[in-house]
């Protein structure tokens, strides 16, 4: 092997170390990370030359996979074109972009460009509150959400985000967000049907709204299925009384499709497994397949008008530097022409239930209480005790993920969400993975579990 290549990667790992703050990621001296350097399909390779199948799409993100070369182009020819414009101007791909997602959600909107997800959110809730006042309700701010639930790190979306192990040492954050418990049909109560379950929840959120007053609640959040906290997939008689609740209440529905969005589930929107019409859509990640950093707000036009009253300060008074870069908007168009080239939402529904099958013979394992999925979205969740249905430790889980990174595995966990609860194993592999991929996923944690006495 040669030598001075030796002393290059361990240079690499040294300057890793000595200057970069990892994300999410508790301090461990000497812990070396998979230093990527290269990826193609499915697949990355880090600075040994080893190879690894990604699992989780990076963070729930590469839909498309690696190594795309067309989304490349599409940036550099957009970047030689035009690099920038503000979008309190405007440029070509913002409004073919803007055009082609109204085509996709099949409904009329307003689209407002950001960065990430988190700004996605936090330009949703100044949004209803402003919303609200314009309408003559300036009571109504408050914004109800789910334990167990993820809507990002900035300060409101934190807020609204029910998983205290993110919040502690960073409170007091914003006011005005209330949680309610989520469905989670693994651990209903017994003698409970799986439908009675999400009704009682959906119930639960209607007397929340009752008992803080309905002129003082602006808006609910919800991801179509909870993806962070735990994949935890609702029945749809709970996503479609949710939305009846807040008409009945006057109250906006956001949808977060952060995660969900663009075939995720096995339906080109998460929320398009269930008969609803948001208020308000945000979505990022998979719009991009993280190509570029790129996020939407997506506003009902008889929201939208709401903010055409004459006055100085009834405009959104909002702004992003970078939100709707021309390049990441070009991105964007030229992701969706390949999802939509290549079939990856039925893709994502078949592929899904490849996986699905395939893992189920987890379930004679003592320490696998449950395995669900939608599309290829994927949980497992361990336990000590299947009776009981007691969470393991994180210690196990670690051992899985470590097992199956050993051969050449990239997977997850609900890490720092809810104390007690981090025993949830995720998988989120790109829609555009080959059988052959899904049967080295199956294999690998198969063999994984099998380390697990």
């Amino acid at each position: 092997m040669d030598i001075l290549k030796d002393e290059k990667k361990q240079s690499l790992v040294e300057k890793d170390q000595q200057n970069v703050w990892h994300h999410m990621s508790r301090h461990e001296k000497n812990k070396s990370p998979i230093i990527g350097t290269d990826g193609k399909g499915s697949w990355i390779t880090d600075h040994n030359g080893n190879r690894y199948l990604d699992g989780m799409s990076g963070l729930w993100c590469v839909n498309v996979g690696y190594g795309r070369e067309e989304l490349a182009q599409a940036a550099y020819d957009q970047l030689k074109q035009l690099a920038y414009m503000p979008l309190s101007q405007s440029h070509v791909p913002a409004i073919e972009l803007a055009e082609k997602l109204n085509d996709m959600l099949q409904d009329d909107y307003m689209i407002f460009y950001s960065n990430s997800g988190s700004d996605a959110n936090e330009v949703a809730f100044k949004m209803v509150r402003q919303y609200h006042q314009q309408n003559d309700n300036p009571s109504k701010r408050k914004i109800i959400s789910r334990y167990r639930a993820y809507h990002g790190n900035s300060a409101g979306a934190l807020s609204a985000t029910g998983q205290a192990q993110r919040k502690i040492k960073y409170e007091p954050l914003s006011d005005g967000f209330l949680h309610v418990s989520p469905p989670d049909n693994y651990r209903r109560p017994s003698g409970q049907s799986v439908e009675q379950h999400n009704l009682q929840c959906a119930e639960e959120l209607e007397k929340k709204i009752i008992w803080e007053h309905p002129d003082t609640i602006a808006a609910v959040i919800m991801e179509p299925t909870i993806t962070g906290g735990g994949v935890l997939i609702p029945h749809r008689v709970y996503v479609e009384k949710v939305q009846e609740i807040c008409r009945r209440h006057g109250v906006l529905l956001i949808i977060d499709e952060v995660i969900c969005g663009f075939g995720r589930t096995g339906k080109l929107f998460g929320h398009m497994h269930y008969d609803i019409n948001p208020d308000i859509i945000t979505m990022a990640k998979g719009l991009t397949s993280a190509y570029l950093p790129l996020s939407v707000t997506a506003v009902r036009k008889d929201i939208y008008e709401a903010f055409k009253k004459d006055g100085d300060v009834n405009h959104f008074r909002h702004v992003n530097t970078f939100g709707g870069n021309p390049a990441a908007c070009a991105v964007a168009l030229k992701n969706i022409e390949i999802m939509e080239n290549e079939n990856l939402v039925s893709r994502s529904s078949v592929l899904g239930e490849r996986l699905y099958n395939g893992l189920q013979e987890l379930m004679e394992h003592k320490n696998v209480g449950d395995v669900r999925s939608q599309g290829l979205l994927f949980a497992i969740e361990i336990v000590n005790d299947k009776k009981t249905k007691e969470p393991a430790s994180s210690a196990l889980l670690s051992k899985v993920i470590g097992e199956c990174k050993a051969n050449g595995l990239i997977i997850a966990k609900n890490g720092d969400t809810v104390a007690g609860f981090d025993n949830i194993l995720t998988l989120c592999p790109p829609l555009a993975s080959t059988d052959e991929d899904i049967d080295f996923i199956i294999s690998v944690v198969k063999k994984a579990f099998k380390t697990v006495n």
